[in-house]
């Protein structure tokens, strides 16, 4: 607040404590400080207000007309400040209010809203927002407070802490494998006998490219493909429907591999990883209720 003097709020402080306590010694007592600096804290703010606050005599303090007017005004406004205090110091530990998450829509459909309800139970005075979107946006202006993203973040002024990397898999149906053929190297995708599915960059906007990679080495190949999603779940979908060859992450599609839905391509090329990151906008400790979330999430990522 610009032009606020600090010490006019605690002349404030120093002035109820004297009213409420009857003399400038107690109020020292109650403060931690010397009867002296009771009374220059207590001159201090008579100055800068320009009046008289206490009738003093050498045994008795009394308030001035003056002083109960600014008492009646100060006190409501000090035991507002004690509650704002008392209420940020137990948001530190008491997982409640509002928490705001801009999720990745796949993770959001395939991890997180499976476990959601154990979380909301185990915490029943949240309210919890999940806006599940393509792209980050502005975490500050759009109120948010935590963002859970895949990919490198750009850089700026988020905190950002990477939670996992998994791998990035090249998988097709088993249908479509019987119809088109299987191919048995990365090379084989571009010579156009196949189709391919590719995914949108929602940073870029352009297609992501198919990259192969084992321990040093690394190729990409420029895939002809006719389609072009943005949507990680129809991508999904087009791919088990046998209509081509995509690749996805491993995160989340376990299951599908393992009852066979969907056939790793080229397991020989192991080594494409995708980061998880969570973001938010503070570098302060995150109060308790963005601390809880993500250990639910590094619960669930858990091996």
């Amino acid at each position: 607040m610009r032009g606020f003097d600090e010490r006019l709020l605690n002349g404030m402080g120093v002035f109820v404590a004297i009213v409420d306590a009857g003399s400038l010694a107690a109020a020292g007592d109650q403060l931690g400080m010397s009867p002296p600096g009771v009374s220059r804290a207590l001159a201090r703010l008579e100055g800068k207000l320009g009046i008289r606050l206490f009738d003093r005599t050498t045994r008795k303090i009394s308030l001035t007309d003056e002083g109960r007017r600014f008492h009646a005004q100060v006190t409501p406004l000090i035991a507002g400040l004690e509650e704002a205090a008392a209420t940020a110091s137990s948001s530190a530990t008491a997982v409640r209010g509002r928490l705001r998450v801009n999720v990745d829509p796949f993770f959001s459909r395939l991890v997180l809203g499976p476990q959601l309800e154990a979380f909301m139970v185990a915490h029943p005075q949240l309210q919890l927002e999940l806006i599940t979107r393509d792209q980050l946006g502005d975490m500050v202006g759009d109120g948010i407070d935590l963002a859970l993203r895949f990919g490198s973040p750009r850089e700026s002024s988020l905190v950002a802490r990477k939670l996992l990397e998994t791998r990035v898999l090249t998988v097709a149906s088993p249908a479509y494998l019987q119809r088109k053929g299987r191919p048995f190297s990365p090379e084989e995708l571009a010579s156009g006998g196949h189709e391919l599915i590719d995914f949108r960059d929602p940073q870029t906007g352009r297609p992501f490219p198919w990259e192969f990679h084992r321990k040093r080495k690394r190729i990409t190949i420029d895939t002809p493909g006719r389609l072009l999603l943005n949507d990680a779940g129809t991508l999904l979908s087009a791919c088990l429907a046998g209509y081509g060859v995509a690749q996805i992450m491993l995160l989340g599609s376990e299951a599908l591999l393992e009852e066979g839905k969907l056939v790793e391509l080229f397991s020989d090329w192991p080594d494409e990883h995708f980061p998880l990151y969570a973001l938010h906008p503070s570098r302060h400790h995150p109060p308790a209720k963005t601390r809880a979330f993500l250990d639910f999430v590094m619960a669930l990522l858990a091996p």
